[in-house]
């Protein structure tokens, strides 16, 4: 059996299903879902229909997006990939962000077991996958999204109720998400983190973002500033695993910031923006959809997701360099596999 799996590229592993996947579906949302709203949130202030539509059309094709993504992250044939547009559809239709998740992990993997085992394989592979992928959607599709969304409630309830606590603990469990080497992205539109408690995950991933562009600063001048600051903190990774400490300045940034905008300067924002920090500005325009492109929330944006965590991240890491901490070059971003 384990030879059989092995040679339809077939990996049933933690890693695989709840990392490798995780990634390819936030590449699909940004894809689709979250660059679609900057297009229609362009169109709509700008009053120019022609993005308004095409910003529409794109977050339309959300569920699509997903299907082929998973599937392309997961290696699997072409039969297996373009019917997963399907399975990502009827997923995302009947059970949100979630459901089209299992139904394309589900679908991609069982149709990578059944291509190119029949002569007519052009039919039956694309007929599987579809089959595998609209029935999990149908029978457990519903009860994911209605779970999720319960959850998700949950945290926003909670964040409301308890403001500062919870602040905290969204800011930094989406904060390590971001930097870890799975979606915050995904986990935010799962979870559907809407209003105060998007607005604390944005703090935490910006924090996390502009943490280490700051932090590293000395390391990867302004290269790595950009390439941190608006691209991933995930650049880190191989650092953090050498040496975990180099996680506290931008964490601890975002732990003291998020409760300033859970009770002070209260911020608010959405799932598209929520997981994404300062990536390509994504957390920021969203939270000026949602709370409105105005003077004060430009300070607030600037103080929360820019300034403070520069501030904070720096004082911290360089204290951290005194004491030994942090050594010379443990933040230095490696590329070639050196």
């Amino acid at each position: 059996m384990k030879k059989f799996l092995e040679s339809k590229n077939v990996n049933i592993s933690a890693k695989v299903y709840f990392i490798d996947a995780l990634s390819y579906m936030a590449l699909g949302l940004f894809s689709s879902l979250i660059i679609g709203l900057i297009i229609k949130t362009i169109g709509d202030e700008s009053g120019y229909k022609f993005f308004t539509e095409m910003g529409e059309l794109a977050m339309s094709l959300t569920g699509p997006a997903i299907g082929v993504a998973i599937a392309y992250g997961l290696g699997a044939p072409p039969l297996v990939t373009f019917a997963a547009v399907v399975t990502g559809a009827a997923g995302y239709t009947l059970g949100g962000p979630a459901g089209a998740y299992v139904a394309a992990v589900f679908s991609t993997e069982i149709g990578k077991l059944v291509n190119k085992t029949t002569k007519i394989d052009i039919i039956v592979t694309p007929f599987v996958t579809i089959l595998a992928g609209y029935s999990i959607s149908a029978l457990i599709g519903p009860e994911i999204d209605s779970f999720i969304k319960m959850f998700g409630s949950w945290i926003e309830w909670s964040t409301e109720q308890r403001p500062i606590i919870m602040g905290i603990l969204v800011a930094a469990l989406m904060g390590l998400a971001l930097t870890a080497p799975i979606s915050s992205a995904a986990i935010a539109f799962m979870l559907e983190l809407n209003g105060v408690a998007a607005g604390a995950a944005t703090i935490g991933c910006s924090a996390q973002m502009i943490g280490f562009a700051v932090s590293s600063y000395r390391e990867n001048k302004i290269g790595g500033l950009f390439a941190q600051g608006l691209g991933t903190s995930m650049l880190q990774v191989p650092n953090i695993i050498r040496n975990p400490l180099v996680l506290i300045p931008p964490t601890i940034a975002g732990i003291i910031l998020a409760p300033i905008g859970t009770t002070i300067w209260v911020m608010q924002n959405n799932p598209a923006g929520a997981g994404m920090g300062t990536s390509g500005f994504v957390g920021q325009i969203m939270t000026f959809s949602v709370m409105g492109f105005t003077s004060g929330v430009i300070v607030k944006v600037l103080v929360l997701h820019f300034i403070g965590p520069a501030v904070i991240s720096l004082i911290l890491s360089e204290y951290m360099r005194k004491k030994g901490w942090i050594k010379d070059g443990q933040l230095l971003i490696r590329t070639g596999g050196k």
